[in-house]
């Protein structure tokens, strides 16, 4: 048996549904950690590409 014989023969339509499955987890959980983040943060995060001084200093004044 060739190797084009085992793949034709492989059912590969659960792929592009595992890959959906997958992309919608994701997604879902990153929407999900967007809308949790506190408004303290939010306005921490707007302000960073303002920000001149160092961005870990920056990090350690505000959660210290």
């Amino acid at each position: 048996m060739r190797l084009s014989d085992l793949v034709s023969s492989l059912d590969m339509t659960i792929f592009p549904i595992v890959g959906l499955v997958i992309f919608f987890a994701v997604f879902t959980a990153v929407t999900i950690r967007a809308m949790r983040v506190g408004k303290d943060e939010s306005r921490r995060c707007a302000a960073l590409p303002l920000d001149d001084g160092d961005g870990a200093a920056t990090l350690e004044k505000n959660h210290a």
